[in-house]
């Protein structure tokens, strides 16, 4: 296929004659048609019918022009990024997210990378974290952050890297929290509880850990994604549970109150990466910061 033919072919469709492609292209008439008449040859098949002086699209004509308007449209989209690509472009780091980790978490997980001096561009995707691998395995994603661990079972070939881990802290709305005031953590028996899901690394533990301190709490609402807990708690809606090194700024964007802390708990996370040894400054950057500072 002639991509010039299908071009012409393009601005006939978006003008509607010859003639006025023939201006727009600063083309005779007749070269435009004698394009327009090759293309159909290569296809077996006409594009437009006439009306009047015009031409318009047949039935095979918009579905070719469906294609073409994706490839020239992308084509003037290109044109316009290269017109105004930086000198010098930043990095990109393309980062998964899984979809447990607690946004507040991944932030400060992700902004040392930002404070480089180097100019880098992040680009999250957040997801599970399956889905998140096989985008690592064929390299459009350069790290995911999550809360557990890549299994050894895995048939993508990928590695660990701790970042670090923290306990828990319990927060409740004040009014709540008056209703089940006494002793932490035997208050929590029976009381309404948001849980993160089934599926997640913390949940496993804390169930394990209520089993051994013989607390039942009665459980309210289960939430794949954190920040919906978070927000039914804001409601009062019931406990919910954060990692305890954000704790101030649950306390400060909810308006709760803390319950208390569970350091038999612990929350983990992770980096995972095709890489054994980390080498791309942003990712340095975020799990030395991570090691050092957050989860000190």
């Amino acid at each position: 296929m002639n991509y010039k033919h299908l071009y012409y072919f393009w601005v006939i469709a978006n003008t509607g004659s010859i003639v006025r492609a023939s201006e727009q292209l600063h083309l005779t008439p007749q070269t435009i048609s004698g394009q327009l008449g090759k293309l159909e040859d290569d296809f077996g098949m006409l594009l437009f019918t006439r009306s009047g002086r015009n031409l318009v699209l047949n039935d095979t004509g918009r579905f070719v022009f469906s294609y073409a308007n994706d490839i020239f449209t992308l084509g003037a989209e290109l044109e316009e990024m290269l017109d105004n690509f930086p000198a010098n472009p930043p990095q990109v780091l393309k980062v998964g997210i899984a979809d447990v980790v607690p946004k507040s978490i991944a932030y400060h997980l992700l902004k040392p990378a930002l404070e480089l001096p180097e100019s880098v561009l992040i680009v999250c995707r957040e997801g599970k974290l399956p889905e998140l691998l096989s985008d690592l395995a064929v390299h459009t994603l350069n790290l995911i952050i999550t809360d557990s661990p890549m299994s050894r079972t895995s048939s993508i070939k990928c590695f660990n890297h701790s970042l670090g881990q923290c306990g828990l802290t319990f927060f409740a709305t004040r009014k709540l929290a008056r209703i089940y005031s006494g002793d932490f953590p035997g208050v929590l028996d029976g009381a309404p509880m948001l849980l993160p899901g089934k599926q997640t690394a913390i949940r496993i533990k804390l169930m394990q850990w209520f089993n051994e301190q013989q607390i039942h709490p009665r459980i309210v609402g289960e939430f794949d994604d954190s920040a919906l807990m978070k927000t039914f708690g804001q409601s009062g809606a019931g406990i919910f549970i954060a990692p305890s090194v954000i704790e101030d700024e649950i306390v400060q964007q909810y308006g709760v109150d803390i319950m208390g802390r569970v350091e038999d708990v612990i929350d983990q996370f992770y980096a995972i990466s095709v890489e054994r040894k980390l080498t791309h400054p942003a990712v340095l950057a975020i799990t030395q910061t991570a090691r050092s500072e957050l989860f000190v």
